[in-house]
């Protein structure tokens, strides 16, 4: 199994997350760490027996906690669960939040590898997406982990930001490959209901004179043709839609979501898929910090559990596709026939059919995945597994 851990809290919202984060005073990000270790604690024995492949701390912005904060948490997780001497233990990071102090403590705590939240190289860009930091910010933090023994960091950057050419996107991608990550994640940005960007961006005609435009849809594809181009001349593979990688660098956190490994979620708004159950924890701050006071155990548990859904037989093929194939490696028609006792074509021969007669699936071996023009429209082929 894995374990995620939410951190709610930011500096200051970007313009674009629709993440469960807000500000927080300094007394709040304490009560609430105190607060998630009771929720651990109060699994018991519940999971002993199950090794933790794998531990995430996701927000937000995780590097908000003190060094002796994170010590604690990690304390608590140790104590309750088995977690793998080899387990990949991450942890999200915004430049801006992090010192060499809290870089020591979080080596010290176990974290080993890090997920720097970058998105541009261009302080322009970033001023645009509301974030906090510049990129000689990043730039010196970055070099701080490396300095400081990080061997496995990932850099998260965005693409079709508001103003962009494919142009400074080819920029962005060329600078960090020149640092030299093991990892990184290239997402197009995504304009969220309940955003300040989709009051600006999301209801259709945009005032030039006041905001920078998105790019067009042929920049977009133009953008996405370059990041598969540079990644691939500087030895990084794609292992999923959005992720590429150095050869062994995989995130193995991602990848168990992708293949649907078992994983709890801890804190509050956590999503969770434990033994075909999904399952989320309550997502309003108050109500879960007056839970984790005033009870324990089975009951803090019953009592923090929201949208509890048994996944039916066909939920989890849904699943089981819709996930595997944003994995370039696609998903295995032997894995299909262990877990449902059935053969792919079975279930999906003709949607498959379908698919490979308009070149958006392959069929390779024991492989089933997309292709180049599928991956260029995967929401809609994605669409097409549910039955």
């Amino acid at each position: 199994m894995e374990l995620y851990l939410h951190v709610p809290f930011c500096v200051s919202k970007c313009a674009y997350c629709d993440f469960l984060s807000a500000p927080a005073e300094e007394e709040t990000i304490e009560g609430y760490v105190q607060a998630v270790i009771v929720e651990i604690h109060a699994y018991g024995s519940r999971y002993a027996d199950r090794p933790v492949t794998s531990i995430f701390f996701g927000g937000g912005t995780p590097s908000i906690l003190r060094g002796e904060q994170l010590q604690r948490l990690m304390d608590a997780l140790c104590k309750q669960f088995c977690i793998a001497a080899d387990a990949e233990i991450t942890m999200e990071m915004n430049p801006g939040t992090v010192t060499k102090e809290k870089l020591l403590a979080y080596k010290g705590a176990g974290i080993n590898r890090i997920s720097i939240g970058l998105q541009s190289v261009n302080d322009r860009e970033l001023r645009m997406l509301g974030r906090i930091h510049t990129y000689a910010q990043f730039l010196e933090t970055y070099e701080m982990a490396r300095a400081l023994g990080y061997e496995n960091i990932n850099v998260d950057l965005i693409s079709a930001i508001p103003g962009q050419s494919v142009e400074s996107w080819g920029y962005t991608l060329e600078t960090i490959i020149k640092l030299n990550p093991e990892h990184i994640s290239a997402y197009s940005l995504i304009v969220e209901e309940g955003t300040p960007f989709f009051t600006v961006y999301g209801e259709g005609e945009t005032d030039a004179a006041l905001y920078s435009p998105l790019p067009d849809e042929e920049a977009e594809r133009k953008m996405y043709a370059l990041t598969k181009k540079i990644m691939e001349q500087y030895g990084y593979h794609r292992y999923e839609i959005s992720n590429y990688a150095k050869a062994g660098y995989e995130c193995q956190h991602n990848i168990g979501y992708w293949n649907r490994t078992d994983y709890l979620g801890i804190g509050l708004g956590a999503s969770s898929l434990m033994d075909e159950v999904r399952f989320t924890r309550v997502a309003e701050l108050g109500r879960y910090l007056r839970l984790c006071e005033q009870k324990d155990g089975e009951e803090l548990l019953s009592a923090l559990t929201e949208n509890e859904e048994v996944l039916t037989r066909q939920a989890q093929m849904e699943e089981f596709m819709f996930l595997g194939l944003r994995m370039m490696q696609g998903v295995s028609k032997k894995n299909f026939f262990r877990c449902f006792g059935q053969s792919i074509h079975g279930i999906y021969g003709a949607v498959m059919k379908r698919l490979m007669e308009s070149s958006l699936l392959r069929e390779e071996g024991d492989a089933v995945m997309l292709t180049e023009k599928g991956i260029d429209v995967s929401n809609q082929v994605m669409s097409e597994f549910l039955l």
